[in-house]
This record gives structure tokens, sequence and C-alpha cells, in this order.
């Protein structure tokens, strides 16, 4: 029943975003008594927990497919940066409503099953390459930085602010705009 109220939960932030995660709603599309999720998830934000949990694995999936595409091609850190961004940017469009639950500040925050060890991962490794890139500096305060203004790209972005402003949808200037502020220019290709 736990997985199975997940999963409910799972279809139903993609098909409707996460503020249509309700208790009574994901018990209704899974088929059972409006209280019966109270006895897997005590709380409401567990079942959140649970459900953002999903998309961080899910996410961590594609950016370890994209370090074994980059181990194969052999790439260094500006590259595997660029992969990343690329991925996260991919993620936020594709899956917009997990996107919005996974970095849910009262989620996070909580720590409730062990969110926090499943996202903090994927930040240790953008910190990783920072510090590849940028010897001397501080590689959290950077990746921190460089991944506010890729979770803004993302969020204005979905809003249409980012067309709006700029003439265009297309991130991959903004991108290479960001990553050069955040990490320097990137090495002219030969």
């Amino acid at each position: 029943m736990r997985e199975r109220l997940v999963r409910t939960g799972v279809a139903l932030v993609d098909a409707e975003g996460a503020q249509a995660l309700t208790l009574r709603e994901i018990a209704r599309r899974a088929g059972v008594s409006h209280g019966a999720p109270r006895r897997w998830f005590p709380a409401h934000l567990d079942l959140l927990s649970a459900i953002a949990r999903e998309g961080f694995a899910e996410l961590a999936a594609r950016v370890a497919e994209a370090d074994r595409e980059a181990d194969r091609t052999d790439a260094g850190p500006r590259e595997r940066v660029e992969t990343l961004t690329g991925v996260y940017l991919g993620y936020a469009a594709e899956r917009r409503g997990m996107y919005e639950l996974m970095f849910r500040h009262d989620l996070l925050e909580s720590g409730r099953l062990g969110l926090r060890e499943t996202s903090l991962p994927l930040f240790a490794r953008l910190a990783a390459l920072v510090a590849e890139l940028r010897p001397g500096t501080d590689p959290v305060t950077a990746a921190g930085a460089l991944w506010a203004n890729l979770h803004g790209l993302a969020q204005l972005r979905h809003w249409g602010s980012l067309s709006l402003a700029t003439g265009s949808d297309d991130p991959a200037p903004f991108v290479r705009a960001a990553l050069d502020a955040h990490l320097g220019p990137a090495e002219p290709t030969r």
C-alpha cells in the first residue's frame, strides 16, 4: 500500500502539479479511504517527502548515466558541468510538477525520510566539479551560486518570463553566460 500511494502521488504530480498532492486526492486516486494514507504516512509531509524522494532518485539516475557517458568520452570537468546543466534543466522542463515538489523548502528542511541524504549528493557532485575547475575558491559557494542561477533559469523559462524579457526561450546562451560567470570562460575548442 505504501508503494501504491507513492506511485499514485508521482502520477498525480506529473499530471496536475505539486498543488494537487492532497492526502484526500491521493487516497481517492489510489482507491482507498481518505484516512488510509495516515497508516503508512503519519503526516502529509511524510507522503510528500516519499514522492519527492522518487524524483531525486530519478534525477540522480539521469546524472549517473550522464557521468558514465562522460567517462566513456573522457570528458573534462567543464564538459561534465555542461552536461549536468543540461540534465538538470531537461528534468525541470520534463517533470515540472515533480521538480517543483522536490525543491520545496519545507520538505528539504524537515529531513523527512532521509530526503536530504537523497538530494545532497547531487549538489556535492556539482561542487566537486566546480572544485576541479576553480581551485582556490570555495566550491560550495560557487556551486550554490551556479545552481541558484540554473534554478532561476528553469523557473523563468517555465513561467514564460525568459522569452518575454529576452525574446528567446532557448536556454543555451543563458546557460553559457551563467557557466562563464561562475566558472570562468570556457577554453576555446581547437
